[in-house]
């Protein structure tokens, strides 16, 4: 069983070997891809093209807890085109503190200028110069100086409450005051904290950053393509390192007293990114007056993953949207705002801050922070894992190799349907994997890989074994059916021409008399003649019971059944040929005669039993043929048949396995070359369509023949006197008439067996 096993892997080897060679080495090109070593830019753009996907199959959950006041399109044609000056947006700070009692309140706006609009400069130049004679012009004027200086509303609304003020960097400018770092160069003790920097800011005017509780960059950092994935939580500007608008908003409402880098210090739990910077696994938020620490994971640089909920804006995101001019009318329920964090920005068109996300080509800037703070106070990040690489390289090395050894042997509908199982399950435990345990995990490549698969066992299997198999069905073509091929079409590899054991039934067609008819015809008409016969008997063989044509022999046919294609029931229909040939056989001979061409008589042996088959022959030429003793019986049963007048000859095995037919038995034979005795008979019709007349002929001549071997030569003569008047063409009869004459004259003897030896072919 062992070396059985050993042979058909050899065997399997050799035919798949070199598919199975070239999907491995595909599956060693994504290897390389996926560790780094080749860089293939169109799968990383999948990559990213699968991230979106993945962010826009999760259903959004709303989150009560987080607001957008929205400068809308409805704020700025009530309240006037924006930016509004700063005594509205103190009354926005003043509503937002005071009545609706706000958690945290983070501006996604820069006030790096001063307010002039309320024309208190021109009334003090007024006051100063034009109407300075002007009777208590400039006491009225220096009364008004402190409700019309709208900096000072403002700041004075910012002063005590938590709110959060946005500036931007700028590189090439120095412009505002700056909130005081979360954490310094200096007290880092020497560490490097790699992070992004910036040389330069676009910051708010000193006396609102200070009257603020704190200050937030909300610049948006895309990636080469234009697309906002992931945002800074931490930058670093000159020596200090500040917050992004998200965290530093996060910290101000949930009363954080300090923000912290951590390191891990064991260099052993260190991974391959955490050493690259600099040991940094994270930063701590220490919240409440317990100083509960908070941990928030950082990626390079100090970014985080922005999780996009939703497609944004008031209709398709996570977050609540309320019109500033609401808040600012009080209009807004106080439910809804109480004890919130609430984010000011804007979605109108005009005002630039809309975003190209994965999502959304057009997303609110304002509500990527509020993703942010949700992934903070959540205490739910999405980030790429640290063995991601290593568990990208096992599923691409596990599915390669799988699809590489499957897609090789397998049928193209079951190819298909692997490839595209394999597909999901990548990427339903891709998905699974990015919601619920967080992972960012990569799967382009994976993708692709199968897709390549796919593509290259297809393009194989029609480049080399679809032709391979047309080639093979052209060569059956010229031995079996039309129907057979087109069956064999379907499914080459079942097929094939390699030498194998099978049991078959042969057939051997040979005219009787053919030298006297060559010579009683021209060349052309002897031409016709035996391309008509010829034609005759292949069409019966081939077309009628599928049986495989195997030669011609000059005016011989040889043929046989049960292979390539397998038939359990190759004996019955190899009889029901012969059958048939016989009655073509008469149609040709009643039109060969009528066209006074000689009479056509044939002779037909059939035999089964265990037969050699396959492609053999010479290098010179080569043929798809049978041999072996029970392909010689057939046709020695074939040479017989004119020796006891009859048209068909069956072996003994053949008669067995189509027992469905009615049989004369003819003799017991020692054929040449062989030492036992073989029973041949003679197929008449199906047992049910034969007549009562010939069941009690065929019941006379078993008693008759029964009486000769038992060498009773009165009975047996008496007997075959009745059968051949009855009958008296039926050639057999007379043969036995002169046996039993020659027995008798000649006793074979007390041991005699009944047999008749023939010593000839």
């Amino acid at each position: 069983m062992r070396l059985l096993s050993s042979a058909l892997w050899i065997k399997t080897a050799r035919k798949y070997g070199a598919r199975w060679l070239a999907g491995l080495l595909l599956t060693a090109c994504a290897l390389l891809q996926v560790s780094g070593d080749l860089h293939i830019d169109a799968i990383e753009r999948m990559d990213t093209f699968f991230a979106g996907l993945r962010m826009r199959l999760v259903k959004p959950v709303h989150d009560p807890n987080i607001v957008i006041v929205d400068i809308d399109e409805k704020s700025i044609a009530e309240i006037g085109h924006f930016p509004w000056n700063r005594k509205i947006m103190a009354t926005l700070v003043s509503q937002l503190t005071e009545r609706y009692e706000v958690a945290a309140a983070g501006f996604d706006i820069v006030f790096p200028e001063a307010d002039n609009t309320s024309g208190y400069d021109v009334l003090a130049e007024l006051a100063a110069n034009e109407l300075k004679g002007v009777p208590g012009f400039a006491a009225r004027v220096a009364g008004l100086r402190e409700s019309l200086d709208y900096d000072g509303l403002l700041a004075a609304a910012l002063d005590g409450q938590p709110v959060v003020l946005g500036y931007n960097i700028a590189e090439g400018q120095r412009k505002g005051s700056l909130p005081a770092p979360f954490f310094s160069t200096e007290t880092l003790n020497g560490r490097t904290v790699p992070a992004l920097e910036s040389k330069g800011y676009l910051a708010n005017l000193e006396r609102l950053q200070k009257a603020a509780a704190s200050g937030g960059i909300f610049t948006a950092i895309t990636d080469a393509d234009g697309i906002l994935r992931k945002s800074a939580l931490l930058m670093k500007i000159g020596d200090g390192y500040y917050p992004t608008l998200s965290l530093a908003t996060a910290a101000v409402a949930l009363r954080a007293r300090a923000i912290t880098p951590r390191f891990l210090t064991n260099v052993a739990e260190l991974s391959a990114r955490e050493k690259a910077h600099g040991g940094l696994d994270s930063i701590l938020m220490f919240v409440g007056t317990e100083k509960r620490p908070m941990v928030i994971p950082v990626g390079e640089n100090l970014t985080g993953v922005i999780e996009f909920r939703g497609s944004g804006g008031p209709r398709g995101g996570a977050f609540s949207y309320v019109s500033a001019a609401d808040v600012i009318k009080g209009a807004v329920p106080k439910a809804l705002l109480e004890g919130r964090i609430v984010l000011v920005g804007t979605t109108a068109p005009g005002l630039l801050d809309l975003r190209a996300t994965p999502v959304n080509a057009e997303y609110p800037g304002v509500e990527v922070h509020a993703n942010l703070i949700k992934s903070i106070l959540d205490q739910n990040f999405k980030q790429r894992p640290d063995f991601a690489d290593g568990l990208e390289g096992v599923v691409v090395l596990a599915i390669g190799v799988l699809l590489a050894l499957a897609l090789g042997v397998m049928a193209p509908l079951g190819s298909m349907l692997l490839a595209a199982l394999a597909a999901g399950a990548v990427f339903g435990l891709n998905y699974w994997a990015y919601a619920q345990q967080d992972w960012v995990l990569k799967m382009a490549m994976t993708l692709v890989l199968i897709g390549a698969l796919f593509v290259f066992n297809l393009g194989w299997g029609y480049l080399f074994e679809f032709r391979k198999g047309r080639a093979l069905v052209s060569r059956f073509g010229e031995y079996v059916a039309p129907e057979l091929v087109a069956e064999m079409a379907e499914n080459p590899e079942k097929y094939n021409m390699d030498g194998e054991s099978r049991e078959l039934t042969v057939l051997f067609v040979d005219v009787r008399g053919f030298t006297t008819i060559s010579e009683g015809l021209t060349p052309k008409a002897l031409r016709e003649y035996i391309n008509l016969y010829l034609t005759a008997m292949s069409e019966d063989i081939r077309d009628s019971h599928r049986g495989t044509l195997d030669k011609y022999i000059g005016d011989a046919v040889m043929a046989f059944w049960g292979a390539p294609v397998a038939f359990a029931d190759h004996a019955s229909r190899g009889v029901a040929t012969a059958l048939l040939m016989q009655a073509s056989a008469q149609r040709l001979n009643d039109d060969f005669v009528a066209r006074g061409w000689p009479p056509l008589k044939i002779g037909i042996g059939l035999n089964s039993g265990l037969m050699h088959v396959g492609d053999m022959g010479s290098k010179i030429r080569r043929a798809y043929t049978v041999m072996g003793d029970a392909v010689n019986l057939g046709s020695r049963l074939e040479g017989i048949t004119k020796v006891y007048g009859v048209g068909i000859t069956v072996g003994e095995s053949t008669r067995a396995a189509a027992p469905e037919f009615a049989y004369r038995e003819l003799d017991l034979v020692r054929v040449k070359g062989k030492n036992e005795p073989v029973a041949i008979f003679e197929p008449l019709v199906l047992a049910r369509d034969l007549d009562e007349a010939s069941r009690a002929e065929l019941a006379s001549w078993n008693t008759a023949l029964a009486a000769v071997r038992a060498q009773r030569w009165d009975q047996a003569q008496a007997l075959i006197d009745v059968l051949r008047a009855a009958a008296p063409e039926r050639g057999l009869y007379a043969l036995y008439s002169e046996r039993i004459a020659y027995y008798r004259a000649h006793p074979p003897g007390a041991d005699w067996d009944g047999v008749t030896t023939f010593a000839t072919k």
